[in-house]
């Protein structure tokens, strides 16, 4: 998934970007608020990791403005504040969660699963589809009990594809989600990843269909294209169905 951290202490943000690229995720930084605002103004995210205390426009400020311009992008409040009124004014002000600093980085992996769960309808970690079984937060994927073996881009792209399911995923809207502004990649990579990720889906009844002139769009065949469900945590399979989406320079 696309990250982007938005904090001004340098050896902070760093240790960040660096354990969520290591979990999969395409991840960029910026250390000042306005310039924040104007990436968030052309690029689209995943999660946002955001201070408060920030040079150029606060958090909070920032926040507002991202809120009151209709984005809906999910918002992780980073915070060394412990007054309670900063914490109701970043929920007020549109927040989805907040996290005191210093925190310990197993907690901000889940808040982050989290709150990357919600805009994909899941409300639990561990889901069905189409006969696998995809453990988000050991970013895993099994089919008939066999673990499938899915790098962190095949996973993440399995992710985007499943959060749309029956929807046409554009080409563009792939590559902004899984690449970031470092990755020197283009549109053909798409394609690359989208193979590689057919060929170890084969035996499931997940189907990724080309959808000429726009991009992918995954479906269950054989049964209803509903949304993916919340596995058994005893590994039980779910229960049968009754009804019948270029490369650019990294700004500064």
């Amino acid at each position: 998934m696309r990250i982007l951290v938005v904090e001004d202490d340098t050896d902070l943000a760093e240790a960040v970007v660096r354990r969520l690229r290591r979990q999969g995720h395409a991840v960029d930084w910026q250390s000042n608020g306005r310039e924040a605002c104007e990436v968030l103004g052309y690029a689209q995210f995943d999660l946002l990791l955001l201070d408060i205390g920030l040079p150029g426009m606060d958090g909070l400020a920032l926040l507002a403005h991202l809120r009151r311009h209709g984005n809906k992008t999910p918002v992780l409040m980073l915070t060394a504040r412990s007054d309670i009124e900063d914490r109701v004014n970043a929920l007020d002000e549109g927040a989805d969660d907040y996290l005191d600093k210093p925190f310990d980085f197993r907690e901000l992996d889940a808040r982050c699963r989290a709150l990357l769960r919600r805009p994909q309808g899941q409300a639990a970690g561990l889901w069905t589809v189409g006969g696998l079984a995809i453990d988000s937060a050991a970013r895993r994927v099994s089919l008939g009990g066999q673990e499938l073996d899915l790098p962190h881009r095949e996973f993440s792209l399995l992710e985007i594809l499943v959060g749309r399911l029956g929807r046409a995923v554009s080409k563009d809207e792939i590559a902004g989600r899984l690449f970031d502004f470092d990755d020197d990649v283009g549109l053909n990579a798409i394609e690359v990843y989208v193979g590689r990720l057919r060929r170890k889906l084969a035996g499931s009844q997940l189907q990724i269909t080309t959808v000429r002139s726009v991009g992918y769009r995954a479906d269950v065949v054989g049964e209803a294209p509903a949304a993916a469900a919340p596995a058994d945590p005893a590994g039980a399979p779910p229960a049968p169905s009754t009804s019948p989406d270029g490369h650019a320079g990294r700004p500064r």
